[in-house]
């Protein structure tokens, strides 16, 4: 099996090496990752300058664009067969509920979806990653043992799969649920401030955050301590509204 991994937190980052190393004990591996940060680019291009791909070794790709550049790249141009599967991580924070929206790694996922290929995202939910790495080091051979399960499985074309690990040692894992998205309202993440020159400025990010949703939502699922799995679709039409189009629509 030929495997593709991109993330969204850089070429450097842990989380990347952390899924490298759990998806080479499946097959081959290829990567193509940004060369910086890039949290909450969501499913961006780079149309109006070139991309440069640099090489960083066999089958290691640095790029300076967007995760959903890295992984159109890798399978147009990069690889010479297109790849089983794209996986996308693993993510430092939880991609749960509405932040699938801004995700550059769900998206990077989305893309290897778009191209034709099944592709699964995963994230760490344990901000905890930068003061210790190990808690999520720990999890390889779980991460390894969850992908060897999903990527023998028949998802449907238009479906990407959404992982979020729980911030606990593998041992204290209590296992895998099959999740919904919850919802996640966030509260005061826009903060007014002065730049040294006392000219107004705006900063997004940071604030609280309230959770809600059913039993079986994604945050629940890692709360209780157990993997989260959400199938997500391509497809954002509210088939419900669809099928009582009669209630507010009528034909002249």
């Amino acid at each position: 099996m030929h495997l593709l991994c991109t993330n969204d937190d850089g070429f450097l980052a842990h989380g990347l090496e952390c899924l490298v190393k759990a998806a080479e004990m499946l097959g081959d591996v290829t990567i193509v990752a940004p060369d910086r940060e890039q949290s909450a680019t969501s499913h961006a291009l780079t149309l109006h300058h070139p991309i440069r791909p640099v090489a960083r070794g066999e089958k290691r790709w640095q790029v300076d664009g967007t995760p959903t550049d890295c992984v159109m790249l890798a399978i147009e141009a990069l690889m010479p067969e297109r790849p089983d599967f794209v996986l996308s991580g693993i993510n430092h924070g939880n991609n749960m509920g509405e932040d699938v929206l801004y995700s550059g790694t769900v998206a990077a996922a989305m893309e290897g979806v778009t191209l034709g290929v099944p592709a699964i995202a995963l994230s760490f939910a344990g901000g905890e990653l930068k003061a210790d790495p190990a808690l999520l080091t720990d999890q390889i051979p779980a991460v390894t043992a969850l992908l060897r399960h999903l990527t023998a499985l028949e998802i449907p074309n238009d479906t990407l799969l959404n992982v979020n690990l729980p911030s606990r040692l593998a041992k204290d894992i209590r296992g895998v649920r099959l999740t919904r998205l919850g919802r996640r309202v966030y509260s005061d993440s826009l903060m007014k401030m002065l730049d040294p020159r006392k000219r107004e400025i705006y900063w997004i990010g940071g604030g609280s955050a309230s959770w809600s949703g059913p039993s079986d939502s994604d945050f629940r699922a890692v709360d209780d301590g157990y993997i989260s799995v959400t199938p997500l679709s391509l497809d954002l039409t509210h088939l419900r509204m669809l099928d009582e189009s009669k209630l507010w629509w009528s034909e002249p």
